[in-house]
């Protein structure tokens, strides 16, 4: 059975200049401003939820990062599948603190479709290169063995 997801309208005050960044938000985005600030509300909550997790606009969009890194999130989970979700090998891999990256593991775990999205995008993109450039040679590295 799928989820029922019931929305409620709020009312906010907001100052003109607040309005102004809105828009302009929602420009970038490509959203209404009420679309914007409730994906924009949505993040802040969830970088209130978990530790070392925030949101940056990349070429595939809005994507959950790793604080202080140029990793998504989705990208350490991958790692990590590599090496059989053992946190320590994926920390000592990307030369991390085992905390940062339980704690993007931890943001995973609480939104598996996204990430599982992200990844699935990203294995499409790859397998889709070699159609893209002509002449493409593609190098596959394997993780070390533990």
């Amino acid at each position: 059975m799928g989820v029922i997801v019931v929305s409620k309208v709020v009312s906010l005050r907001l100052s003109d200049d607040q309005i102004e960044r809105l828009q302009r938000a929602g420009r970038r985005l490509g959203r209404s401003p009420s679309e914007a600030a409730a994906l924009l509300l949505e993040e802040a909550l969830r970088q209130r939820e978990y530790a070392f997790i925030e949101f940056r606009d990349s070429a595939a969009g809005r994507q959950a990062y790793l604080q202080g890194t140029r990793l998504a999130v989705w990208q350490i989970v991958s790692l990590a599948r590599d090496y059989a979700g053992d946190v320590g090998n994926t920390a000592a891999h990307l030369e991390l603190p085992l905390s940062q990256v339980a704690a993007a593991l931890q943001y995973a775990a609480g939104y598996p479709n996204e990430i599982d999205a992200a990844i699935a995008d990203n294995a499409w993109a790859a397998a889709h290169l070699v159609q893209l450039i002509p002449n493409l040679q593609v190098i596959e590295v394997d993780a070390p063995a533990p």
